[in-house]
């Protein structure tokens, strides 16, 4: 993941720049490069409409600058999340889970609690209507096929970020990895694949924007 401290005034993010013709990026602070395809401002959110004709929302203080597409990428020092080391015999708690099994998938931390909160809000019994279980929300099958316990709360951390890391491997390389993996995880690979992007679902638009934004701010 790369992370960037420049800053840009923050009226020079008030007005919506035409796009290069193939497209531009947009530069989160924690490093981020979206690929988007144009940009517009209102007030002090930006909308950034990606390549597949998905839409995020965003505070137009999240985007460092806008970028051409071809521009070449900085490649500033990478931040490893901190571990929270717990006394021992005693049983992670959430957000102790989170620190402790990002840092060992090489994840930032800031990420997995915002999708921890979204998800569950780190109820340990959280279960939706569909029946996705625990702090991450993991469906049974999925949690079956990472080989842990969905009910057990450290475990299902556990499994939950590595989902995400594969998720992110899967589109690694990608312009839009990071909003790839999250709408990934919120609808499913298949319907990524099946809409080359974010699905034209508006619950998950709304959580990749949602996830996006609550990462950003854990970052400040």
């Amino acid at each position: 993941m790369q992370y960037t401290k420049r800053l840009l005034p923050a009226a020079a993010l008030m007005f919506a720049l035409p796009a290069a013709p193939g497209g531009e990026f947009a530069v989160l602070k924690t490093g981020y490069r979206l690929h988007v395809a144009r940009h517009e401002a209102q007030g002090p959110r930006l909308r950034l409409f990606t390549s597949g004709g998905g839409q995020l929302e965003l505070p137009a203080s999240a985007v460092v600058r806008f970028e051409p597409d071809g521009a070449a990428p900085e490649r500033p020092a990478v931040q490893q999340p901190a571990v929270e080391k717990t006394a021992a015999g005693k049983p992670l708690s959430v957000a102790a889970a989170v620190d402790r099994f990002a840092a060992e998938a090489g994840l930032p931390a800031e990420l997995i609690h915002a999708v921890v909160a979204e998800e569950s809000a780190y109820r340990a019994d959280a279960v939706s209507a569909k029946g996705a279980v625990g702090p991450m929300q993991l469906m049974p099958r999925t949690a079956a096929g990472l080989g842990i316990d969905p009910y057990n709360p450290t475990e299902n951390v556990r499994g939950g970020i590595d989902y995400l890391k594969q998720l992110l491997q899967r589109y690694a390389g990608r312009n839009d990895q990071i909003v790839r993996a999250l709408a990934a995880y919120n609808a499913g690979p298949g319907r990524v694949e099946q809409y080359d992007g974010v699905p034209p679902y508006g619950e998950t638009r709304a959580y990749v924007s949602r996830v996006i934004e609550r990462y950003l701010q854990l970052t400040d």
